[in-house]
C-alpha cells in the first residue's frame, strides 16, 4: 500500500540521515544508504511504483527549483570563466578514457565514443544536497558546479545528438541546435519579465496561498519545456528558480517550498535511486563494473578540479568542485536508454552501467565532505 511504503521510506530516510550525520557523512548518503536496504535487492520492502516513481521526479525538480532560489546571481556570472572550465574538462576527460576503455573491450568506434559520452554525463541534484547541508550552495564553489552542470548538460546532449545522427539514429542536428537556443533565449526572457508580472498578479487573488501555487507553476512549466526542447528537465526548473530569486518574493517561497520537498518529495527520490538497483546476475560482469567505476570517478573528479584549478581556485576547492560533478544520476541513465534503444549498448552493458551510476552517486556526497570539511579547517585555522 503506498500509504505505508511512504511511511516506511520518510521514518528510515529520516533516522538513517541523523545516523549518517552522526558518523561524519552528509544525511543524503544514509538516505540512498537505506534504499538499497529497503528496495528487493535486500528486504524486499519497497518496489519502485509508477506512483512513488513520479513523486521521485517531483522530487529531484523541486530539489533544483531550490538550488536556484538560493542562487546569487551576481556571483553565478561572477565564476562564469571557472564554470566553463570545469564543465569543459570535465566532458573532455570522461570522454576521451571512456572512449579508450571501449575500444579496449573490442566495442566499434560508435559504440565506445557512446561510454565517453554516457561517462561525461553530469548530474548535480545529489550535490545539490550535499553541498546544502554543508553550507556552501551559495559559495563561488556552489556557483561554479551549478554554472558547470548547466554548460555540461548542454554540451553532451548536442554531443549525443551529433553522435546518433551521424550512426543513422532519428535525430536532426539542426532541429536540436534550435531546441537549446530556443529554451535558453526564451527562458531568460520569460524569467526577466514574465516571471514577476506573475507573481504579482497571482498574489492578489482572494484565495490562500498564491504565492507559493505561481512559484510551484513557473517551477513545473519551466521543468516541462526544458524536458520538451531537449535540456534535461532539472535546469529547467534551475532557471525557474534563478528567475524568482532576483524577485521580491524569493525568501517566501524558498522557505515554504523547502517545507514540501524535504518533507516528503526528497526523501522519496533519494530512496528510490537505491530501490531502483538491481544485483542479481551481475558477479560475473564485478570486474568491469569496478573498472568503470574507477574510470567515472577519477576522470570527472580530475577534469574537474583541473577546470577549477585552471580558474584560479586552491587545490582544495578545485577537488570539492571536481568531487560535486562525479555522481551521473538520472542524465546518466537518460542517455543509457537512448543508448539500449538505439543498439549502442547491450542489455548486458546497460545493467553495468545503472550500477556504475549507482556507485558515483553514492561516492559523490562523502568526497565532497572531503574536501569541502578540509577546506573549511584550513580556513578556520588560518583565520
Amino acid at each position: 500500500m503506498l500509504y505505508v511504503q511512504l511511511a516506511i521510506i520518510l521514518i528510515a530516510s529520516k533516522i538513517v540521515g541523523d545516523w549518517s550525520t552522526k558518523l561524519g557523512q552528509p544525511a543524503v548518503l544514509g538516505k540512498l544508504l537505506i534504499g538499497i536496504l529497503l528496495g528487493p535487492s535486500v528486504l524486499g520492502i519497497i518496489t519502485e511504483t509508477e506512483t512513488l516513481h513520479e513523486m521521485s521526479e517531483i522530487g529531484v525538480i523541486l530539489l533544483m527549483f531550490i538550488a536556484g532560489l538560493e542562487t546569487d546571481l551576481t556571483e553565478l556570472k561572477r565564476t562564469r570563466k571557472a564554470s566553463t572550465l570545469v564543465g569543459v574538462l570535465g566532458i573532455l576527460f570522461p570522454l576521451c578514457i571512456g572512449y579508450v576503455y571501449g575500444i579496449s573491450v573490442h566495442l566499434s568506434t560508435f559504440e565506445s565514443i557512446f561510454i565517453g559520452l554516457l561517462l561525461s554525463a553530469t548530474s548535480v541534484s545529489i550535490s545539490v544536497a550535499a553541498l546544502k547541508e554543508m553550507g556552501q550552495l551559495k559559495t563561488k564553489e556552489g556557483a561554479t558546479i551549478l554554472g558547470a552542470a548547466v554548460i555540461d548538460d548542454v554540451l553532451v546532449i548536442i554531443a549525443l545528438a551529433f553522435l546518433m545522427s551521424f550512426n543513422g539514429g532519428d535525430i536532426n542536428l539542426s532541429v536540436v541546435l534550435i531546441n537549446k537556443i530556443v529554451f535558453f533565449a526564451l527562458s531568460i526572457l520569460i524569467g526577466w519579465k514574465i516571471v514577476p508580472w506573475v507573481l504579482k498578479r497571482f498574489i492578489k487573488l482572494n484565495v490562500s496561498e498564491t504565492l507559493i501555487s505561481a512559484a510551484l507553476i513557473i517551477c513545473f512549466l519551466f521543468a516541462a519545456f526544458a524536458d520538451k526542447t531537449g535540456v534535461a528537465a532539472i535546469i529547467g526548473a534551475y532557471f525557474a528558480g534563478v528567475s524568482i530569486s532576483v524577485t521580491e518574493f524569493k525568501k517566501e517561497v524558498f522557505e515554504k517550498v523547502e517545507t514540501i520537498a524535504y518533507s516528503i518529495f526528497v526523501p522519496v527520490f533519494f530512496t528510490l535511486i537505491g530501490v531502483s538497483v538491481q544485483f542479481t546476475g551481475l558477479s560475473k560482469s564485478l570486474p568491469s563494473i569496478l573498472v568503470l567505476s574507477v574510470i567515472a570517478i577519477l576522470t570527472k573528479l580530475i577534469g574537474g578540479a583541473l577546470g577549477a584549478k585552471f580558474a584560479g581556485f586552491n587545490m582544495k576547492s578545485s577537488l570539492g568542485i571536481g568531487s560535486a560533478m562525479v555522481s551521473r544520476g538520472e542524465v546518466a541513465l537518460i542517455i543509457a536508454s537512448t543508448g539500449l534503444a538505439s543498439q549502442l549498448l547491450s542489455h548486458e552493458l546497460f545493467s553495468i552501467i545503472v550500477v556504475v551510476v549507482l556507485v558515483t552517486t553514492i561516492a559523490t556526497p562523502p568526497l565532497m565532505k572531503f574536501f569541502f570539511t578540509e577546506e573549511r579547517r584550513k580556513v578556520d585555522i588560518s583565520a
